[in-house]
């Protein structure tokens, strides 16, 4: 019998959750039962998706920012089949590939000069790996400096640069050497250079948790520092990077060149995961020093020929359709939307973020009766209320969201880049109905925050970890 992959598609439609919990992820699989995520999505196409009903959801998450292009891009889909009835030859070893050549020198007609190699990897976890060893070879120095609340991934390298406690408990003990600053504090990285042990600064221009903003002049300030004291500069653009804050990489914000410069989730067109990692000349030559070291750092499907493939279709797209003009255009209907919003409903705190990465945080009220509820929810966990916001934006309205960071109620907006402005429009409408009915206390929304408040309060009672919690588990995707 030949094998048919449409044929388990369609026999097997809507066993998604079931499968999850029984050989995956069983908590997972009921936090997506608990906040009505629990949803078999059939097909997708640039900002929407589609269950089996045929029901039309707007996706304001994108894959935790992989399909900047959107899903499915035409473009993509026949780079890729091209490249798989070429019938070439890929991941010889022995051997330089020809697509991972052009996507390095397309790389490099995008970025600061002084970038001159690429090391191609298969996520962004493995490229703040990469970019760990190469900072400490090439410099000699042990320490990274990272910032607090930042998230870089969770392989363990990765993760002992991580600022939040909730992903690193149980964990212990990470690798050593890792020192956490606060973001904006140029003082505070001083410091820490002064001391003479310090390999690298790695931040993100925008932090994907929370979505905290670093000010341009910071990060100005922050690589002069690092030179002067020996340092590497490494940007995390990750999340930000191919367009997503309205420009190609955010560091063209401010102007700042890094030293080594971190890529990877959307570069795939969310079809073939990879990454890369930018640096000078002179890093990679400290690293690849011989014959015999060339490869003293190497990864199985680092130049992969279905990954180039993807990755060249995927920086034709962002050229061909302008994204970044997009996202810098669409974002800017946002912003202004919430923003007017923000005036009109004191649960907003603060909207924050550049082009389509945009941050949305509640906070304590005034009035009196919103404050009640506001702190019942807030006694038995800190995110309740983000997550019962996202909730109704997804059931009653069809778009999908979710919360991010620890601590506070914050979303974030990262829809595909695709997006137009009846969709923004659309998202705005939404959002504005869900806001009408949270300031009403007693009211649907805080029903909602008070049954995922029981069920945070029964878990943490019954087994006790942090993790128990529904809205902790929600908001520590990784890479939201």
């Amino acid at each position: 019998m030949a094998f048919d992959i449409l044929s388990i598609l369609r026999g097997r439609a809507g066993e998604n959750v079931e499968l999850q919990e029984k050989h995956i992820n069983p908590a997972f699989a009921k936090v997506l039962r608990t906040i009505g995520f629990d949803v078999s999505y059939v097909r997708g196409t640039g900002p929407y998706l589609y269950d089996g009903t045929g029901r039309e959801y707007l996706d304001m998450l994108a894959g935790f920012g992989v399909f900047n292009v959107g899903r499915n891009h035409p473009t993509v889909q026949k780079a890729l089949t091209d490249f798989i009835n070429s019938e070439q030859a890929s991941l010889v070893k022995m051997e330089a590939p020809l697509l991972s050549g052009v996507l390095a020198e397309e790389l490099k007609k995008r970025v600061p000069p002084n970038l001159e190699m690429v090391f191609f990897t298969s996520s962004g976890a493995e490229g703040i790996e990469t970019a760990i060893k190469f900072a400490r070879c090439a410099t000699k120095k042990p320490r990274i400096v990272h910032l607090t609340h930042a998230f870089h991934g969770l392989t363990y390298g990765a993760l002992s640069l991580n600022g939040e406690h909730h992903f690193r408990e149980g964990f212990d003990p990470l690798p050593g050497h890792a020192t956490a600053i606060e973001m904006n504090d140029l003082p505070a990285l001083e410091a820490e250079l002064a001391q003479g042990d310090v390999a690298a600064f790695i931040l993100e221009p925008i932090q994907g948790k929370g979505v905290a903003v670093a000010r341009d002049e910071y990060l100005l300030e922050a690589a002069k520092a690092c030179r002067r004291r020996g340092a590497l500069l490494i940007l995390d653009e990750i999340q930000t990077g191919f367009a997503r804050t309205g420009k190609l990489f955010c560091r063209e914000h401010s102007g700042v060149a890094p030293d080594i410069l971190v890529l990877s989730k959307s570069l795939s067109g969310g079809f073939v995961p990879v990454g890369a990692v930018m640096a000078s000349r002179e890093t990679f030559s400290k690293v690849y020093s011989s014959m015999e070291r060339c490869f003293v750092h190497s990864s199985t499907f680092s130049q992969g020929g279905l990954a180039m493939a993807a990755g060249l279709a995927t920086l034709h797209v962002i050229d061909e359709e302008k994204l970044a003009e997009n996202a810098a255009r669409m974002g800017a209907i946002l912003m202004g939307g919430l923003l007017e919003l923000k005036k009109r409903f004191e649960l907003i705190r603060e909207v924050r973020g550049k082009g389509l990465m945009v941050g949305i945080e509640f906070g304590r009220p005034r009035s009196f009766t919103l404050r009640l509820g506001w702190d019942l929810a807030h006694k038995v966990n800190s995110g309740i209320f983000g997550q019962a916001i996202v909730i109704p934006l997804m059931s009653d309205h069809g778009i999908l969201t979710q919360v991010s960071g620890h601590g506070g109620d914050i979303i974030k907006l990262i829809p595909p880049l695709v997006i137009k402005e009846a969709d923004i429009t659309r998202f705005l409408v939404a959002f504005e109905e869900v806001l009408e009915r949270a300031h009403h206390f007693p009211g649907p929304i805080w029903e909602v925050a008070s049954r995922l408040a029981k069920h945070a309060f029964k878990r943490r009672t019954e087994a006790k970890p942090a993790a128990g919690q529904v809205a902790e588990q929600v908001r520590g995707g990784a890479g939201i």
